[in-house]
Parts: structure tokens; sequence; C-alpha cells
């Protein structure tokens, strides 16, 4: 066992996520050898061991604790990476990785916003549009992107968009003051160029969602209580949950959020491994409008801002119901502060509806099983959009991964009249551009081992002929991908494709291979061109499915320093050595997209829109593992035997 710091603080498995004695002792020991006040602390995480040291790992061995940190050198503008060894109490490598932007910090945010509110060519720009009190100006800090401009080489930039709140607490977004906008120097912080293409009209209406301002609310709802009297069925230790027959490992980082690592389901007596790692690779958000600001609109919300770090603090009975467990992320500031996100991640289980049914007619005996399901999730803000993400375990076997989209909708004012074919006004004078929302997500499979293999599916028509006399014939055909590149591939619902992950060592008893298939949900594709900055960047968005030789180096669909990169990184580079997946330890990367065509019933809050993927057992079991869920017991007020009266 590793103690760090503070002795009362035992970390009990390798994949732990650092405590924050272990991140204070971090930062401790870098300022103390390197780092002076000009440096930013960007992230410090978990330096995730070898995957043979984890797997070999028994509870009792000594654990190698070391911290992974990104640093940025605000002087110079240089930006390294350094190994801490938390065990030795000091630097084991210090590198300068040269010509990269890392991520923005939150820190960032909030002084960009100061230094363009204290602007003089700002504020003369929002007098002229009547606006006074600059206190209720809003600020969201964009990223730059990479179009090549030459005056922004080599610079850390942001545009800063901006709106009007017409109190402290309203809904700024209601109001944007369109035509202005600035480019900031984040590494000078100071305002680089002030853009006013003219004024536009503020729009009329407001936007406000809080109970006390949407008008006379709902009085037909009754409480709909979820109880759990005994308790929940899952197990906790430290970071590892054991729920029916699941063992779950999660982590936390800045960057990807919530981590799976070395998912099991117990079966024939044995804990059979599914998964290794899996997270959040990237999520890309690109808008289809030709008009500036928004042209530039190409969020790289994982590689760009952190999706752990704008994790929200979760609240009992809001975002979770039922028994809950809540786990803290800890996480630091760009000083150098630990900072602990409270009830950053949500474990509870729910209801699923029926996990099996049938009724047999010529007895109405009739034998039916609920589903529950584990849920473990974390939400985070990213300027003016929320998203949830949600991994599911079921009873069956089946996992499932799922995005929950909400929050208000990027916002201009346009003048009375006028229209856009690039979007739709959601309110008068209020106009909402078309967008995507794009996520990777990184799958570091381990069906019953280390090794396996990928085999696409299509099913195919019979031909007419004798052996097909009604033309109704079909069946599936499995194509195994030998290499990286057999494996770039898009979805095709005219085969009903899907991708099958195996292990050819380990067959299932009518002596098939094991596997898991991905279990494809909503998907779309760009609609930039070929060379656009947005697939320079983001080149794994035009294929929704990839499959790559493990790396441990290799853990983001758009490289390690998106912000700012003139593209060419990430999956698109990883691939290029077209390596052997066959019958080896491999990563599958998915993507997939939203298309937003906007309209007025998102606005001021969108419903929340779902999209994900399953990953569901395909011949890993002998039979249907859910057969052992016992009935329901009917209680009072709750019985599926029961029924309302008028």
């Amino acid at each position: 066992m590793s103690k760090d710091v503070k002795e009362s603080v035992i970390v009990n498995h390798p994949l732990e996520p650092l405590t924050s004695e272990e991140l204070s002792l971090a930062i401790d020991i870098l300022k103390k050898e390197k780092t002076t006040s000009v440096f930013r602390y960007v992230s410090v995480t978990l330096l995730e061991p070898p995957k043979e040291v984890v797997l070999k790992f028994k509870e009792g061995d000594l654990i190698n604790r070391e911290a992974f940190c990104i640093l940025l050198d605000c002087s110079v503008g240089k930006t390294y990476e350094a190994v801490v060894s938390l065990n030795e109490k000091t630097i084991s490598s210090w590198t300068c990785i040269p010509d990269v932007q890392p991520s923005i910090m939150l820190d960032e945010f909030l002084e960009c916003e100061q230094t363009i509110k204290g602007n003089p060519e700002f504020q003369s720009a929002l007098l002229k549009r009547g606006i006074k009190d600059f206190d209720l100006v809003m600020v969201d800090p964009w990223s730059a992107g990479n179009f090549g401009i030459e005056e922004e080489n080599g610079l850390r930039l942001a545009r800063a968009i901006c709106w009007l709140r017409s109190f402290a607490d309203d809904n700024g977004y209601a109001r944007p003051i369109s035509g202005l906008y600035a480019l900031v120097d984040l590494g000078k912080m100071e305002v680089m160029k002030i853009i006013d293409n003219g004024i536009v009209p503020l729009p009329p209406l407001d936007g406000n969602y809080t109970p006390d301002l949407v008008g006379e609310l709902r009085t037909d709802i009754k409480p709909l209580d979820i109880i759990q009297p005994e308790g929940p069925s899952f197990v906790v230790k430290g970071h590892q949950i054991e729920w029916q027959k699941w063992k779950i490992r999660f982590g936390f980082t800045s960057r990807e959020g919530l981590v799976l690592h070395t998912v099991t389901y117990h079966d024939k007596g044995e804990d059979r491994p599914i998964l290794y790692r899996a997270s959040l690779s990237e999520m890309v958000v690109p808008y289809g409008d030709p008009n500036e600001p928004y042209n530039r609109n190409n969020a790289f919300d994982a590689g760009e801002y952190g999706i752990g770090m704008v994790a929200n603090p979760l609240t009992l009975g809001c975002d979770c119901l039922g028994e809950i467990k809540y786990f803290d992320a800890n996480l630091v500031d760009s000083s150098g502060n630990v900072v602990t996100i409270p009830n950053a991640i949500c474990l509870h289980e729910e209801d699923y509806g029926i996990g099996w049914k049938h009724t047999d007619w010529r007895t109405d005996k009739v034998e039916v099983r609920r589903s529950r399901r584990l849920v473990l999730s974390s939400i985070s803000t990213v300027g003016n959009y929320e998203y949830g993400f949600f991994w599911y375990f079921y009873q069956d076997g089946s996992i499932e991964y799922e995005v929950k989209l909400t929050g208000i909708l990027h916002t201009g004012a346009m003048y009375p009249g006028e229209k856009s074919k690039y979007g739709n006004l959601i309110a008068p004078q209020l106009y909402a551009p078309h967008h995507q929302h794009f996520f990777n997500v990184r799958l570091d499979m381990m069906v019953d081992g280390v090794n396996n293999s990928v085999h696409e599916v299509n099913t195919e028509g019979a031909p007419p002929g004798p052996d097909n006399p009604f033309n109704n014939a079909f069946y599936p055909v499995s194509t195994k991908f030998k290499t990286e590149q057999d494996s770039i591939r898009n979805l095709n619902i005219e085969t009903a494709r899907y991708w099958k992950i195996v292990n050819e060592s380990s067959n299932n008893f009518v002596n098939e291979p094991v596997g898991y298939k991905l279990f494809t949900g909503e998907n779309c594709l760009p609609f930039a061109h070929e060379d656009s900055s947005l697939l320079k960047r983001a080149g794994f968005l035009k294929n929704h499915f990839v499959c790559t030789p493990y790396d441990p180096e290799e853990k983001y669909a758009s490289g390690r320093y998106p912000n700012q990169h003139p593209g060419g990184d990430g999956l698109p580079a990883y691939t290029k050595a077209n390596r052997s997946i066959d019958n080896t330890d491999i990563v599958v990367w998915y993507t997939m997209g939203h298309h937003h065509i906007t309209r007025p019933e998102d606005w001021p809050v969108m419903p929340t829109a779902y999209m994900g993927f399953m990953l569901k057992p395909v011949g890993f079991f002998d039979r249907n593992p859910a057969l052992d869920v016992p009935p329901s017991v009917p209680k009072h007020g709750s019985s599926c035997h029961t029924s309302c009266s008028s």
C-alpha cells in the first residue's frame, strides 16, 4: 500500500485518483524544484501505471504513485510536461513540448472577462450601444482555433463574445451584443483587437427560466418517490464498485471527466473482464454559419477546456434520484491550489422497465422480471451548454454510454424581419445558428482477456432462386479487420452494420469466440469541407469507427494538444502506420454526432436530447445472464397487480 503526505490517507489500488494531499504534495515539489510565480498549472492527474502492472496487482503490493503535470510558463509561452514521483518526493522527468498551446484554464476565463470589460475601446463600443452598466455585460471566451491567420501565430488566444443581462440573475443569452466581439491575448492578458461591425438592436424579450419568472407552474404533478428502505444494492470501496455481478473501478481527470477502469462481470465462478479503460476522448461542436463570429465556432470542449474542470457539484433530488452515493473530484487550479468539486460523480441504481417477460397463452402463466441498472454519472457546464455523461450497467451484461445534452443555445441578434438560412429564429430578433455535437469515446477493450479482434458484420439479402423461393432470406456476413486502415469505417443502415469485438482464444459452449458488439444509436457526419480548419484539426470526425493497437500514449482522438493546433494530430496520425489489430491488445474509438437544427422549443433552455451506444454481449454468455433475477415482490402501492381507480 502507498501512504501519501498525510498518514491518515491510504491508497489501496494503483488506479485510485490522486487525493487532495497527493495533489498538494505534487505542487509543493514542483514549486520547490522547478516552477516560479510565472507558471500556470494546467492539470495535475494520476500517471496511470502500465497495464501489466495494474492487471498483476494484488492487495498489499507496493504502489508507485506518480503525478503527470502540464504547466505553462507564461513569461515565454512555453509548455512543459512533468512527472512527479510522490513516493520519492522528486521530479522524475521535465520536458518542454514545443509549439503547442495547453487547454484554456478557468482562471483565464475569469481574467479574460475582466480584461475586456476594463478595455477603453470596448467600453466606448458599449456606450455607443447605450450600455452603461458594464457589470451586466456577460463575456464568454471561446477558443480561437487555427485558421492560418499570420498575426495570430504563436499567440495564446481567445475570442470573447458578449451578451447583456437586464439584472444580475437574468439570462443574458436572450440579448446578444451582436456585431461586437474581441480577440484577447491570454499570454499577456491584453485585448489584441476589438471587432465592431456595427450596432444590431437587442432582441426585445427576456429568456428567463427560473420558477419565479416563467409564469404559472403546473399544479397537477403528484409526488413520485423512489424509496430503497434497505439501502442500495451496491458496495463501494474507494473508487471500486461492486453491484450485482459487476465490478467497476472508476476515476476522474480534468480533461476526460469520468473514466472507467477494469470492468468485469462475474460468470461461471470468475470475474470475466470486458473493458480495461473507457472514457470520453474528445468532443467537438462545429457551427454551420459562415458569418462572423460563428464561422470560427469549433469548440473542442474536452481538449480545449477540460470536461472534468467544468464538472457540476450535483444535488440530491435534482440531478440524481434514489439512494445516492456521491464522490468528490480533486483537481488543481492554475495557481496550483487544490480545488475539490463536491459531489462531482453520482452513483445510484434505478428501475428500467421490463427486463424480460413471457406469457404462456395456453396456461396463462406469466413470468416477468424488472430490469434494474447501475448508473454512474457526471454533468459538466461548458459556457452555455450542459452535458451529462452517463454509464449504465445492466443485469444482462450490457453496458450503455449516454450523453444528455441540455442548457442554452448559442445566440445572436438579428434586425427586425431578418432571417438566416444558417439558423432559426427562436424568439423575435433572436437567432440560434445550426450546429453539431460530436463525441468520441475511447474503449480499451479486454473481452475475456487482453488480446482481441474486431469483426464488421453486414447483413445481406439472399439472391432470388431455388434456395430462396419467397425472396425473404437474409444473413449476416462477418469480416475481420487485419489492420488499422481496414477498420476506418462508417455506419451503414442499409446493411444494419455493426462491429463485434471478439476473443478468438475463448470459445463459448457452441464453440464460437466470445464477444461484445457495439450497438450504435443516433449519428451523423460533419458538413464542413475536407479542407476546412475543422477537419484538419478533427479528422477523426470523418469516420464513426476506428480500431488501433493499444498504445498508452494514444489517448485522445484530437491529439494531446488540440488548442490552436493546425491539425493532423490524433487518430489520423495514429492510424498512418497501419499497424496490425489482429488478435492483439486493441482500442476501439467510436464517434457519434448529434445534428442540431435549432427550433423555438429549444429556448430558453433546451429539452434534453439523448444519444449514445451500447456494448452488448454476443456469445459471451451461454444464455440470458439475467435469468437469475428474482421476481418482484408485490408491495402496497407499487404492485404490478393493482390498478388505479377513479
